[in-house]
């Protein structure tokens, strides 16, 4: 038996996840989509990079972006996130969005927000400079514990 989902389906549970909503320009579209797709009553959980990290160089040496960074950013890169050694040249476009931001695209779309939580680690090994803490979590060098992440939203679909 396959199952064929349609535009017409809903969900009971929608999740996104680590690196997602830095590729899209415009959260409003993405907040109309999960709630498109979301049950009334149904749960929007997102767990993700906090905006702070991407305020920072590559190397978390100075402050290169601001905060509340309303255009898109482009660099040059070399590796991947999976493998900084790669030989693989690309050229990035991200955005970085606020918690506001991101709260204000969900509960204008008729989600109550339920709880926001944020973490002074990454479980993720996937930044510069990181040092592993013994429960295994990940923090920069000379920033350990003083700087938010990673960040987690509970949601439910009104």
């Amino acid at each position: 038996m396959t199952l064929k989902k349609t535009w017409t389906d809903s969900f009971d549970i929608v999740f996104t996840s680590y690196g997602v909503i830095g590729w899209l320009p415009d959260l409003d579209r993405w907040a109309s989509v999960i709630a498109h797709f979301l049950k009334p009553g149904g749960i929007f959980y997102m767990v993700e990079f906090h905006p702070v990290v991407w305020m920072f160089d590559n190397n978390f040496e100075r402050i290169q972006y601001a905060y509340h960074n309303q255009s898109v950013i482009v660099e040059e890169e070399t590796g991947t996130y999976a493998d900084r050694n790669a030989p693989i040249k690309t050229t990035s476009f991200t955005w970085n969005h606020g918690l506001g931001e991101v709260v204000s695209a969900l509960t204008t779309h008729g989600f109550q927000v339920e709880f926001l939580h944020e973490f002074p680690y990454s479980p993720y090994n996937c930044f510069q400079n990181t040092i592993q803490l013994a429960d295994g979590t990940f923090q920069i060098k000379n920033l350990e514990g003083l700087i938010p992440m990673v960040y987690s939203i509970k949601a439910t679909r009104l």
